[in-house]
């Protein structure tokens, strides 16, 4: 009998490292009742095979000042270059997350700032490639990691 890959096991090895990737392999091991050289095992060959892509950390941004979370919908010029345009966003810092998407709007972002005369200097700066829709956010539902 073949076992298919990711099996049920590595997607509860994927989860405990979602939840905390700090875990060493042998805390992952004793909740998936598997040896931590094992969980290794298995860890590796996810990540050679792309499955996990990286590791990163959980923070809290309003301890850092920056209390001001906005959802910005960008609309292109027609003559405005998309190229520019998405090198300034990987240079951005305020811009947490960036995505092209189809229907309304050419892109959706995540932009958190620490007040609103940030946030207003930010949208200035989006003036010169397209219009914009902002919506603030006033909490977060999900992911809630203070739950997990």
């Amino acid at each position: 009998m073949t076992t298919s890959f990711p099996d049920e096991i590595d997607m509860e090895i994927i989860r405990n490292l979602m939840e905390d990737s700090t875990l060493s392999h042998k805390e992952i091991g004793q909740r998936v009742h598997l040896t931590g050289q094992a969980v290794g095992a298995r860890v590796r060959k996810l990540e050679d095979m792309g499955v996990i892509d990286g590791y990163t950390l959980k923070w809290n941004p309003e301890k850092l000042g920056l209390t001001v979370l906005a959802l910005v919908t960008v609309f292109m010029k027609l003559d405005a270059s998309h190229a520019r345009f998405q090198s300034f966003l990987r240079r951005e810092e305020k811009v947490e997350e960036a995505h092209r998407v189809s229907g309304e709007g050419c892109y959706w972002l995540k932009v958190r700032v620490a007040d609103h005369e940030a946030l207003n200097a930010f949208l200035d700066e989006l003036l010169h490639y397209g219009n914009y829709r902002v919506s603030l956010s006033i909490g977060a539902i999900k992911p809630d990691w203070e739950q997990r």
